[in-house]
């Protein structure tokens, strides 16, 4: 079987070949009609190959930010980034912190008892590391993932996974008030991190609570997510100085068809069908952080599986086009734009901030839930290709060793960590400092110094955007042809089949390009668009050739496997390889 059938899917080997093996295979065969492709308008607005064209090594990147953040005894000049937490807040262990930005002076053993550290931070590694492959059940003599469980918040009687150990101390600590995203959020990277470590001691139960509570609360809230956050403990909604966050719908919804295939409790199916009913319900963009995106995969996946009409374009515009509610987060989505030099398409964060803000964390995450939901809806896999090939490439930008000394805030610093933790964000133009940097752009920034008296300078490089990267590693392969990525849509589509492999490539050139995979054994090569195999008992270095500006979705399969049809569906062994 293919050698990238699970994580390791840097072991693809593409480059460059003649298409003149084809001949020997019979591939014209086909299941059913070609899949017509649907365009989102922002989308559109992105260049073919976005210029200048440099796609990092994510892999490295992913690698060595885990092993920077989780060595205790890092004898750099800002210290080791972890410490031990032994509050044992919640669960009567010890667990463990990491600073959300260098040198946050919030955070560390020294500082309310080492109890303020962030999940977002924490989870974000985990799921990282997890996704790479790296054991986090047993490193260095740490349970990391069951450590996380402290995150579990009994003591404040919400039952569900939330940022801080004790969102007492991160109110007095970080000034944060309540904001849902920080509450659901948590619980989302819970269950990533659960589904790539799900024997862990504790960890069903966990799963099983929240999925309880987040069910409850879409009872509750009965389709209308109008608040700024919801009290799991009273179970009721609330409204405070934070935008209304109607999108958090659409986390619920993640969460609860996720729990309904690992438990197949109908009440979560019923909870996630509900909870994407609100999301689409809002007469406009409610997108405020990262839930959009999961909701979009969510109405994808009920519709492949179940039999829904939900409509994923419209929540697919609603991300990229943005939040447009006056009382939302105005301007929250995808840029598509060009800065100076530079294209920055396909980063997320503030289309209106300053001209533009783009952040790093928001940027990678949404690759999580958008390259799986091509496989339930194909017709987008184009225009999720096109963008992932502008938002991976602008991802470089926050990286201080990817950004000349002109165009990033601490230049001088720039070595500080060999390049391994990026800036928070990418302004259009900055403003903390109108001379220095005034007509520059883009600029490398980030929040940190803003957030407390005393933060070093060095607070601008930040572990809590930097430490989920290990979405772009396992999901990105590139290929000797420059611009064409190998997209593995199986790696963060937690809690589904997976049986067989699925790579979703897009040539954004105006001619054909051949690619090759490498296979040890003899695999068939179906495309999910077209509904034709491109390979049939093709082993070793196997040709495919890419339709000019089209995608293609491969399900790789043991050759000779019978295909059948089912309605619209084709069938697999009878496991599902296309709904449509």
């Amino acid at each position: 079987m293919l050698k990238t059938m699970k994580n390791n899917i840097s072991t693809i080997k593409i480059i460059a070949a003649f298409a003149l093996i084809f001949g020997l295979f019979s591939c014209n065969q086909s299941t059913g009609e070609p899949v017509v492709q649907t365009a989102l308008p922002r989308v559109d607005q992105m260049p073919e190959i976005p210029q200048p064209l440099n796609i990092i090594d994510w892999k490295k990147k992913a690698f060595q930010f885990d092993s920077l953040a989780f060595d205790f005894q890092n004898k750099a000049t800002y210290g080791s980034l972890i410490w031990l937490d032994s509050s044992k807040r919640n669960i009567n262990q010890v667990t463990f912190g990491l600073y959300t930005v260098i040198g946050d002076v919030r955070q560390g053993t020294a500082k309310n008892n080492g109890e303020f550290h962030e999940a977002l931070t924490s989870l974000n590694s985990l799921l990282s590391a997890g996704l790479m492959g790296i054991d986090k059940t047993n490193q260095n003599g740490f349970n990391f993932v069951k450590m996380v469980q402290n995150y579990f918040n009994t003591d404040t009687k919400w039952n569900i996974v939330m940022n801080n150990t004790n969102p007492a101390v991160a109110a007095a600590g970080g000034g944060y008030g309540r904001d849902w995203w920080y509450d659901v959020y948590p619980n989302v990277l819970y269950y990533g991190v659960a589904a790539l470590f799900p024997k862990v001691e504790n960890t069903e139960y966990i799963q099983r609570t929240v999925a309880d509570q987040f069910y409850k609360a879409d009872s509750v809230l009965n389709g209308n997510y109008n608040y700024s956050y919801f009290d799991y403990a009273q179970m009721k909604g609330m409204v405070n100085n934070v935008p209304l966050q109607q999108d958090a719908a659409g986390g619920h919804a993640w969460i609860l068809l996720s729990a309904y295939h690992k438990f197949g409790d109908q009440r979560y199916l019923n909870g996630a069908k509900s909870a994407t009913e609100a999301l689409l319900n809002q007469k406009e963009s409610r997108f405020y952080e990262v839930f959009m995106p999961f909701g979009a995969y969510t109405a994808a996946r009920l519709n492949a599986e179940t039999g829904t009409d939900y409509d994923v374009t419209k929540l697919l515009n609603w991300t990229f086009d943005g939040c447009q509610a006056k009382d939302g987060r105005y301007g929250w989505g995808v840029i598509a734009e060009r800065w100076g030099d530079y294209d920055v398409y396909g980063l997320q964060g503030s289309i209106t901030d300053g001209g533009g803000y783009a952040f790093l964390m928001n940027s990678v995450v949404m690759a999580w839930p958008l390259v799986p939901m091509v496989k339930y809806e194909p017709q987008y896999a184009k225009t999720i290709g096109k963008y992932m090939l502008n938002a991976v490439n602008a991802s470089r930008l926050f990286y201080p060793d990817q950004v000349d000394s002109v165009h990033q805030w601490l230049p001088d610093l720039k070595d500080l960590t060999h390049g391994i933790i990026g800036y928070e964000g990418v302004r259009k133009f900055d403003d903390y400092n109108n001379t220095v940097l005034k007509g520059i752009t883009p600029v490398s920034i980030g929040d940190g110094p803003k957030w407390a008296p005393g933060q070093p300078r060095e607070s601008m490089f930040s572990l809590y955007s930097t430490s989920i990267v290990g979405v772009f590693g396992a999901i990105v392969s590139k290929t000797e042809v420059d611009g064409i990525l190998a997209l593995d849509c199986n790696i963060t589509d937690f809690y589904a089949e997976n049986k067989y492999p699925v790579f979703l490539y897009y040539n954004p050139y105006a001619e054909n390009k051949v690619v090759t995979v490498y296979s040890a054994t003899k695999v068939d090569l179906f495309d999910i668009i077209s509904k034709k195999y491109l390979v049939k008992a093709g082993v070793g270095t196997i040709p495919i050739t890419l339709p000019a500006g089209e995608a293609v979705v491969i399900t790789v399969l043991p050759a000779g496997t019978k295909l059948t049809s089912k309605g619209a569906k084709v069938m697999a062994d009878k496991v599902v390889i296309s709904y449509k």
